[in-house]
């Protein structure tokens, strides 16, 4: 982990830049990994699945005996586990939309708004190194609350060819109407495009890895919905003296063994408690099964060492972290101060990992400096707003001049035509 003390303001963006790819190589890949699946259908994802699988897949679509058969392998005690999850996020994520009555914005102009679920969603699923099965809750829980008429999923095979039984699980109790075994670029493509398997839907939800990011935003590109730019996981810990290092330690290890991608940032007025952090990663990376991709995690990660908090307050809200963690005196009021972040954690006892799995949250969240503009994933993402307006004769009497005059200044003679034909009409009366 590089240390950095009391950096310049002007060398903030250099020193707060992301892991980057070989962006040219990867949107040659996942361009053709797509045109082969619109073009290609099921064929391509057989194709696809020989290539970049641990095992060839014929019959894309889990069965309702498997669905059964992970249910009864999943141990009671997470059965339990993600039973409660489902609950806590239930509970966060409930909202009543109850449209606004019509408004009448001139005499006789009348407009209102009605909110629909998304008719078709896709879910993807990470399931590389560590099946994600949290995300299933995450993605499918405000799908369902939303109303969605069709929630369909897309998880990469293990090296038996079978989908993760928690997963499966996951997915079953949270009410997923269809499941598939594809992964990476290849999934994004068949839930765009649609295959003769798998449906096409009007917006695709999920993390992944950067294939996946980048398919998604191709695949926007197209033309079809995604939920936001999401990337590698990230994580910011802003301490002084009132943090617990061995607390930040764990979290900032919590988010690099996600992947050797992952950034984490740790931002302190204190020198001791760089050093005591420190410390605690060296000792708390040697217990995990993971350890080497934490490592290498840790390599694009930083300790910056500041004059005081509010120069961290400033410092943070310009690389707008998908996590932030907040473990200062008055953590709460501090907390507040933030407007770019995707998610916040305060106090000491504020573990990043409850948003990951069960406080009630959601942890699909915008990465890569994008929760300057972005949410996560909420039951508003799974729906859409469409305006009414209703004008009676008298309405667009008194509307037409304001329109024509402003139709007439853009120079749009049929806009302005539009509006002077109805008001004529009326005026004829």
């Amino acid at each position: 982990m590089q240390i950095i003390e009391f950096p310049e303001r002007d060398s903030w963006a250099g020193l707060l830049s992301r892991p980057k790819a070989d962006s040219r190589f990867l949107e040659r890949t996942v361009a053709n990994i797509l045109d082969d699946v619109r073009r290609g259908g099921d064929e391509a994802l057989r194709h696809c699945s020989r290539q970049f699988d641990p095992v060839q897949i014929e019959n894309f679509e889990v069965s309702r005996a498997e669905i059964e058969y992970a249910g009864g392998v999943v141990p009671t005690e997470l059965k339990r586990a993600i039973g409660v999850a489902k609950s806590n996020i239930e509970k966060f994520h409930f909202v009543e939309v109850c449209d606004p009555d019509p408004i009448e914005t001139s005499p006789d102009v009348v407009c209102w708004k009605r909110t629909l679920p998304i008719e078709k969603v896709g879910l993807y699923i990470p399931g590389g190194t560590a099946p994600l099965f949290s995300t299933v809750l995450m993605l499918a829980v405000p799908a369902k609350l939303a109303g969605c008429g069709e929630v369909i999923m897309c998880s990469p095979p293990n090296e038996t060819g079978s989908v993760s039984p928690a997963t499966l699980f996951a997915a079953d109790l949270c009410g997923v109407d269809r499941v598939f075994k594809i992964g990476g670029a290849q999934a994004i493509g068949a839930m765009a495009f649609g295959t003769e398997t798998v449906p096409a839907v009007h917006k695709i939800f999920g993390p992944g890895n950067q294939f996946v990011t980048e398919a998604k935003l191709q695949i926007f590109r197209a033309g079809i919905a995604i939920d936001m730019p999401a990337g590698p996981s990230e994580l910011a810990v802003i301490a002084d003296e009132t943090c617990v290092p061995e607390f930040v330690a764990a979290d900032l290890l919590s988010q690099a063994e996600h992947g050797p991608d992952s950034q984490v940032i740790l931002v302190t007025d204190s020198r001791e408690v760089i050093e005591r952090t420190l410390a605690e990663i060296d000792r708390q990376i040697e217990r995990l099964p993971r350890r080497e991709t934490a490592r290498r995690a840790m390599e694009n990660s930083t300790a910056i060492l500041i004059e005081s908090i509010e120069a961290g307050i400033a410092l943070l809200d310009e690389y707008a972290p998908e996590h932030l963690i907040v473990v200062v005196d008055d953590a709460a009021k501090v907390a507040m101060r933030f407007t770019n972040a995707g998610s916040i954690f305060i106090g000491n006892y504020s573990c990043e990992s409850a948003g990951d799995y069960a406080s009630g949250t959601n942890h699909t969240l915008p990465t890569g400096g994008a929760a300057r503009a972005f949410s996560g994933v909420s039951v508003e993402s799974f729906r859409k707003t469409i305006t009414y307006q209703q004008i009676s004769p008298e309405g667009m009497q008194g509307l037409a001049p304001v329109i024509e005059a402003m139709a007439d200044a853009e120079g749009l003679e049929a806009h302005r035509y539009a509006a002077a034909i109805r008001r004529s009409r009326v005026e004829q009366k």
